[in-house]
């Protein structure tokens, strides 16, 4: 009898934070795309321009790996307006062997979330400077929180400024993470402003013109930009890429969608040149920051891997703890009932 594991967002809450763990996960899940024949096909997306509105469906699988995830992952960004998160959806992992569904996870984003801070760590552990102390987070949304509390786990962040367009969300998100982090985390009034001290620039917008100019940014910073997941989004200046040491996440998506492709549709950056990523850097393959002063940009439009990796971590959690509800699903072949 084949049995799947039903675990709610509750459950998945208990038994996968964002921790060491869950940043060696996703690293792991990095290593993986650059010394692995992993298989990770283009993202699906689906615009409901009308609501603005997309839908995009992720997925990889790791070869080692017993099973690999698909991620249903909508995006609606006028839902704070009536009372609703913006971003929600699902996972399902699936057996690498016989292709059954194993466990469902109800997550509504919140496992997107921590594999997305987690990947901004890892980020930040391999290009940032290891004396880095202070950062700069662009928006006042759950992501902007995370990525700060992320920074944390593999750098010594001992202040803070975050900049939103709403001031006050962007003091609450500041006195939030104060309270949480136990660092002083302060609202900037500008996000010039911000950038002014950092040693970490993080953003994590929707933004579909730059809120980060070229001007601002000084050398020995560096900057990972998360909100550029479909061609529309443009959190950073285009013209900043010529004067960066430019790391993606996966060079395919961020050639169609990420920061990389408005340099490319502005003649910055020819289509084919050819950039580390991530995963790379990880495995030693290429080199990451290589002087103090050098500026470093990471550019993450968040990759299949990475979910079939938290999907992973969070099965072997559920066993451990005995979460989620198991049901039947399939009798084997010529079983009675």
């Amino acid at each position: 009898m084949a049995k799947m594991v039903i675990l709610t967002e509750p459950d998945l809450r208990r038994i996968v934070t964002l921790d060491d763990s869950a940043v060696a996960c996703v690293e792991d899940a990095f290593l993986a795309l650059a010394t692995k024949p992993v298989v990770m096909p283009p993202i699906l997306r689906l615009d409901i321009v009308e609501n603005r509105g997309e839908v995009d469906v992720k997925s990889a699988y790791v070869p080692g790996l017993d099973g690999f995830a698909i991620k249903v992952s909508p995006g609606f960004f006028d839902n704070p307006k009536i009372g609703l998160p913006s971003v929600n959806g699902l996972m399902m992992l699936l057996s690498t062997k016989t292709g059954l569904v194993e466990a469902l996870l109800l997550d509504n984003g919140y496992l997107t979330d921590v594999r997305t801070a987690a990947a901004g760590a890892v980020a930040a552990k391999y290009l940032s400077r290891q004396d880095s102390e202070s950062a700069a987070i662009f928006g006042a949304g759950i992501q902007a929180r995370l990525q700060l509390q992320a920074l944390t786990l593999v750098r010594p962040i001992r202040r803070a400024m975050i900049w939103a367009r709403d001031p006050a969300k962007a003091e609450a998100a500041a006195r939030d993470a104060s309270a949480t982090l136990g660092i002083p985390v302060e609202r900037s009034s500008s996000p010039e402003a911000a950038c002014r001290n950092a040693d970490i620039i993080v953003t994590t917008t929707p933004a579909e013109q730059p809120i980060l100019k070229a001007e601002w940014v000084r050398p020995g910073q560096h900057i990972t930009a998360m909100g550029s997941d479909s061609e529309n989004k443009n959190e950073i200046d285009p013209a900043l890429i010529a004067h960066t040491i430019y790391v993606a996440d996966s060079l395919a998506q961020t050639r169609r969608l990420g920061e990389l492709h408005h340099a490319i549709r502005l003649g910055l950056m020819p289509a084919d040149k050819v950039f580390p990523e991530l995963g790379q850097i990880v495995a030693g393959q290429a080199a990451g920051r290589e002087r103090p002063d050098a500026i470093t940009r990471c550019d993450l439009t968040g990759t299949g891997v990475q979910d079939t990796a938290i999907a992973t971590l969070t099965r072997r959690r559920a066993a451990e703890a005995g979460a989620g509800k198991a049901i039947d699903t399939l009798k084997p072949t010529g079983e009675t009932p």
